[in-house]
């Protein structure tokens, strides 16, 4: 019988037939959902047999809401995404004007999923413009609910800019030019500590080697300079004797333990290029983790293969996404990459405690495209590729997981 998944003081309870939303997208977003369900539902199937099932649940939201309800974001999607806890879902298209800035961040926002968790790991044989994209093993954890992408903003010129330009001068003095557009970066304390508390934790739990905070703390002091600050902070006074900081150690980490340390911004992106042997776990806010999660993911093969989660670790909830866009011209085509929102699926069974059914999800993965069959993005850039369609990648996939 189907049952909400919960959440206990212990974690997550998951049931063995829980109810789980989708929203399968705009644009291409129906046929990377229909290649992405046969494929979890078979890895389920292949792992558990009959003793554990999805019971899938279609919400709405983007356009399909819009024209269905004269709502982009329904009550009703919230409502369901509250109630069951774990949900998926595909791209979405951004409403045109004014109201909602994204409906992605709203999300985010509404439901207080500060954790964006993007891993980024390399798949043997996928086309990449780096010599060494086996090198790239990271996961980032992205701030969701604070930076720029909550931030405030005033369009240049309005009497509502031109007011806050005279009490910024009259009262700190700051001598801002007249035309100026103003916005307002918020970064907290309690937002940075629970997003860089999520990153230690994963990093214990997984048995990962180091973390590293990023951050332009140099030129913005009091915001990304804080989120530095408040981390080192954070493991002395919490993590003592299972992390320790660059700081403390000199970078000589200690058998055992992990190692906590930061990086400029700027200088990260180099080094990511340059030596991304040397970086783990990646604690980092909104705007940098945008940055970061995409030039990652151009390392090993390109945000089509890039999957993505958010998360309260708090209080259990979570939507997992296709991290592109809709790609409204390949639309009911039957041809794009379905990888991103396949390997979502993945995390989600993982989050979720089921991690046989992910293990089958990343065998057939990496054996498909072992066997070179992959879609129209891959197959121009590999020499002797089969190329295929969406719904024909989830087949293999499925044949590959046995």
């Amino acid at each position: 019988m189907a049952e909400n998944i919960r959440m206990s003081d212990a974690g997550l309870v998951v049931p063995d037939y829980p109810v789980i939303p989708f929203i399968e997208g705009d644009g291409t977003g129906p046929d990377i959902w229909r290649a992405t369900v046969r494929v979890v539902d078979a890895a389920v199937s292949h792992a558990y047999g009959a003793a554990r099932r999805i019971e899938w649940s279609e919400v709405l939201a983007g356009q399909k809401a819009f024209d269905r309800t004269g709502s982009w974001l329904p009550d009703a999607t919230l409502a369901a995404f509250r109630t069951c806890l774990v949900g998926i879902k595909g791209p979405l298209t951004t409403p045109v004007g004014g109201g909602i800035r994204s409906l992605n961040v709203a999300l985010r926002q509404i439901l207080d999923l500060y954790v964006c968790l993007r891993p980024v790991c390399y798949f043997q044989g996928v086309p990449s413009p780096v010599k060494r994209p086996e090198l790239v093993n990271m996961v980032i954890f992205r701030e969701n609910t604070e930076d720029v992408y909550a931030g405030k903003e005033l369009a240049a010129g309005t009497p509502e800019a031109l007011d806050l330009l005279r009490f910024l001068k009259e009262r700190y003095g700051w001598d801002l030019r007249a035309d100026s557009g103003l916005g307002i970066k918020p970064i907290s304390e309690t937002g940075s500590k629970r997003l860089i508390r999520a990153a230690l934790d994963y990093a214990l739990r997984e048995g990962r080697r180091s973390i590293t905070l990023v951050h332009k703390g140099n030129i913005q002091k009091f915001t990304e300079g804080a989120f530095r600050a408040w981390g080192y902070e954070l493991v002395r006074d919490e993590y003592a004797g299972r992390c320790v900081t660059w700081e403390d150690c000199g970078g000589n980490c200690p058998p055992g333990k992990v190692l906590v340390k930061d990086a400029i911004a700027d200088i990260f992106l180099q080094q990511i290029l340059t030596r991304p042997e040397e970086f783990d776990v990646i604690a980092t806010m909104n705007l940098n983790g945008d940055y970061i999660s995409d030039a990652l993911a151009a390392q090993v093969g390109g945000i089509g293969i890039a999957p993505g989660g958010n998360i309260n670790y708090q209080t259990g909830h979570a939507v997992f996404e296709a991290t592109h866009g809709t790609a409204p011209k390949y639309a009911n085509l039957d041809k794009v990459n379905p990888g991103s929102l396949i390997l979502s699926s993945e995390m989600l069974l993982r989050y979720i405690g089921w991690r046989e059914a992910a293990d089958r999800i990343l065998q057939g993965l990496e054996r498909t495209i072992a066997a070179r069959t992959v879609t129209y993005d891959f197959a121009r850039l590999m020499e002797g590729a089969h190329e295929v369609r969406c719904s024909e990648f989830a087949d293999h996939m499925i044949c590959n997981m046995a």
